[in-house]
């Protein structure tokens, strides 16, 4: 029999079931960087349930099923993950991968979402990116850019927008599901104290070849400055 299955949570279900104290995913051992990453793509949205459901040629079912049945539903129906589940989860993924010390290290989220996506789960890269001629295929896109003192409270947006302009990138095609990794913090330093989350993001002028109009008439733009 097939366990019961639990859509991602909406709007006032969101607030009731996550909201207060117990409630998220339960912290463990250097998990950090892994509860952020599961919490950001399964509790409220469900672009990426096809991990949790399609026959993949090369998933492994195992992974699948701890990803689905100890985290992602459970996170749904009650708000809260016990770190042993999120454990289990690192054992499977220390067998699997080449590295020994997902159990117990802190790791990058990138490094967790390539083993994870590409080598367990088998799905196609998320991203297209064009730097000059060069493209490249990708799971996440990583946020870097220098600090700019016009940027006090950014939002994500102006963040994806300067990061790309000063990375000389562009998308190659619209995504399926773009997965953004904020700019990294250290102990001793961290370049934002608030990101404001952007609830809708606009990348038409990320889009490699799309028209745009021009800023000071309206018609479509010739020139990019």
């Amino acid at each position: 029999e097939a366990p019961e299955s639990f859509p991602p949570l909406r709007k006032e279900a969101a607030v009731r079931v996550l909201r207060g104290r117990m409630k998220g995913i339960q912290g463990h051992c250097n998990s950090c960087y892994m509860d952020a990453a599961l919490f950001s793509l399964f509790s409220c949205t469900s672009v990426l349930d096809s991990m949790l459901f399609m026959p993949f040629p090369l998933c492994d079912r195992n992974v699948q099923g701890i990803l689905r049945d100890e985290i992602v539903n459970p996170l749904r129906r009650t708000g809260f993950v016990r770190a042993g589940s999120v454990m289990h989860l690192r054992e499977q993924l220390t067998d699997k991968g080449q590295c020994s010390s997902f159990t117990n290290a802190e790791k990058d989220p990138e490094e967790f979402l390539n083993l994870i996506m590409q080598q367990i789960l088998g799905i196609e890269p998320l991203l297209k990116l064009q730097s000059g001629d060069q493209e490249q295929d990708c799971y996440c896109y990583q946020i870097f850019m220098d600090k700019q003192e016009d940027l006090v409270v950014p939002d994500v947006q102006q963040l994806v927008e300067r990061s790309f302009l000063s990375s000389d990138l562009k998308l190659v095609e619209i995504p399926s599901c773009f997965i953004i990794q904020m700019p990294r913090f250290g102990k001793e330093y961290k370049m934002f104290s608030k990101i404001i989350p952007s609830l809708e993001l606009d990348i038409t002028d990320l889009l490699l070849d799309s028209p745009r109009e021009c800023c000071l008439c309206g018609e479509v733009a010739t020139l990019e400055c």
